[in-house]
């Protein structure tokens, strides 16, 4: 059986993962949290999905209003959620497939986010000569 106090671990889940998991167990959508925060929504989904980091006065913020330290945030220890009751034990195939996921999910969003400015900067070129 896998060791339950290392559920939200470095090795097991991501800072998203943890942001996540916390803002659904205080009963939060992504669009309550980032209104209390008093930023975008896009911003809160960009740190839930391990594609940018909060500033460390958003995560202390953030670390009040979902009741978890800002340690656990960042690493996984410290005063944080537990492991979901229902957790089985995850082989290392399927932990190393959900990490190789992870970082693709996050190339594909800067990548995105490139194309998306890269658009801009062409649109105003356009302009510019029309």
């Amino acid at each position: 059986m896998t060791d339950t106090s290392q559920w939200y671990g470095p090795d097991i889940a991501t800072f998203g993962d943890r942001l996540a998991a916390a803002r659904e167990a205080a009963g939060m959508t992504q669009d309550d949290l980032a209104k209390r925060l008093g930023i975008k929504l896009k911003s809160l989904q960009s740190w839930e999905n391990d594609t940018a980091e909060p500033r460390a006065n958003k995560l202390s913020m953030l670390s009040g209003l979902l009741n978890v330290s800002m340690g656990w945030l960042i690493t996984g220890e410290g005063e944080g959620l537990s492991a979901p009751e229902e957790a089985e034990e995850t082989s290392p195939d399927i932990q190393s497939i959900l990490l190789e996921i992870r970082g693709i999910r996050a190339h594909l969003q800067t990548s995105s986010d490139k194309l998306s400015r890269l658009e801009k900067r062409l649109r105003g070129i356009v302009r510019a000569q029309g």
